[in-house]
């Protein structure tokens, strides 16, 4: 039936012309973007996967801070434990050099006052060896504890080493000295005593070093390979999205002439009245 009041073939193309540019602007906004999954109206269950996991790779970032301040902690500590191991090596030069009978007062007196102006730098070595307000040498901190996950549920534990004077790892007394030979004599098993045990202590941060820097190192590439899954699930692909554009500007063309010819239709029933 010919109608001037209802245009079958104009709504048809027009409904066909709208549904095209819906498409073609999503297109162009997946372009403009990057995105496929821009917000969670594109696709709510992959928007809600995809912002999960970038708050799992903003909380590493957290963790990638814990292990770097640890880190830093624990090589000041190591420096500061290196410093005395080679004081304590000083230390047992001038007491054997002042364990020998053949020497006179005066020297060994010499000897003593360079003994105890090192033994005190091993107390001020180890006070000074602080980061970040913490410190693992001097006996006021037991251990240290960094993030290893991003939901906190995972530490990594390091143990202080106090090695001040007159304790358990380094022996050697704060007050210790020499006024004869045998006095020096009996403080060089006492010194090879503190030698051995603040290697192992050195040896035990070094090997907390390592596993905070390698756990880093983890989180790093943890990091990527999240970030990675991320764009695998939003983001667009580009070869995809531009062929796809190409295709909708000539179906939105074909539409703008499909509603001229259906709209000029019309102009037939003026044909019926002359």
């Amino acid at each position: 039936m010919q109608s001037i009041n209802t245009n079958i073939g104009a709504m048809i193309a027009l409904q066909n012309l709208n549904a095209t540019s819906s498409e073609l602007m999503t297109t162009q906004n997946h372009i403009s973007t990057g995105l496929k999954v821009a917000s969670a109206k594109d696709d709510g269950a992959g928007y809600a996967i995809a912002q999960t996991q970038r708050a799992t790779v903003i909380s590493l970032d957290a963790v990638k801070d814990s292990l770097s301040r640890s880190t830093s902690v624990v090589d000041v500590a190591m420096s500061a434990g290196s410093s005395v191991s080679d004081m304590l090596m000083q230390l047992k030069e001038k007491a054997l050099a002042a364990s020998d009978t053949s020497l006179d007062t005066t020297s060994r007196n010499a000897l003593n006052a360079d003994f105890t102006s090192i033994r005190d730098q091993v107390t001020k070595t180890l006070t000074n060896a602080t980061f970040n307000g913490i410190n693992l040498v001097d006996g006021s901190n037991s251990q240290i504890t960094a993030l290893a996950n991003a939901d906190g549920s995972g530490k990594i534990t390091v143990a202080g080493q106090d090695l001040s004077l007159g304790g358990s790892i380094v022996t050697l007394s704060a007050a210790a000295g020499f006024t004869t030979a045998t006095s020096a004599a009996a403080l060089l098993t006492t010194i090879d005593t503190s030698i051995s045990n603040v290697s192992s202590s050195l040896a035990s941060l070094g090997t907390s070093s390592k596993a905070l820097a390698n756990h880093e190192t983890f989180v790093g590439k943890l990091q990527d390979s999240i970030t990675s899954g991320i764009g695998n699930i939003v983001d667009a692909d580009m070869a995809k999205e531009s062929a796809k554009l190409q295709a909708l500007q000539t179906k939105q063309a074909l539409g703008v002439q499909a509603l001229s010819i259906a709209n000029q239709s019309t102009s037939t029933v003026i044909a019926l009245f002359r």
